[in-house]
């Protein structure tokens, strides 16, 4: 497989079902993880979502249904298509409630830091403050029609 760059991102194999599960994840609210977009691909169920939650999975990598490196191409393909979108990277941690603290989530078999980061990544919608506030109108006119 050839490397994924700003230049040739757009031809790789996976960037079409990438681009249909944003655009699904999307229309239903207004953040995008990796977590919901190998869920929306279908390389990914609940079930083992919430084994690894509750740490029955030591890693997550290990629950998806696909290949490490192709795990790794779709997060780098959603990164470059979030870019595109104007998405804003929002670092989130993922931790697990245990007697005596919390305990972080891996993703990666390797725990390279750098991939753990790319999976944590949520990506959230930019919206201008000039649209907030006529939302925000908007909003507040409906509650007083009904």
């Amino acid at each position: 497989m050839k490397r994924i760059t700003v230049e040739n991102y757009r031809t790789d194999k996976y960037y079409a079902r990438v681009v249909r599960a944003v655009d699904a994840i999307l229309a239903r609210q207004e953040t995008v993880s990796p977590i919901e977009v190998f869920l929306e691909m279908g390389l990914l169920n609940m079930t083992r979502i919430e084994e690894w939650r509750a740490g029955r999975l030591p890693f997550l990598e290990r629950a998806i249904q696909c290949n490490l490196s192709a795990a790794s191409r779709i997060v780098r393909l959603l990164r470059l298509h979030a870019h595109d979108l104007n998405l804003r990277p929002s670092g989130t941690v993922y931790v697990r409630r245990k007697r005596g603290g919390k305990l972080r989530l891996r993703f990666t078999k390797s725990g390279d830091l750098k991939l753990e980061e790319a999976y944590a990544r949520h990506f959230v919608k930019v919206v201008s403050k000039r649209k907030r506030r006529l939302l925000s109108v908007h909003s507040r006119a409906a509650t007083f029609v009904t």
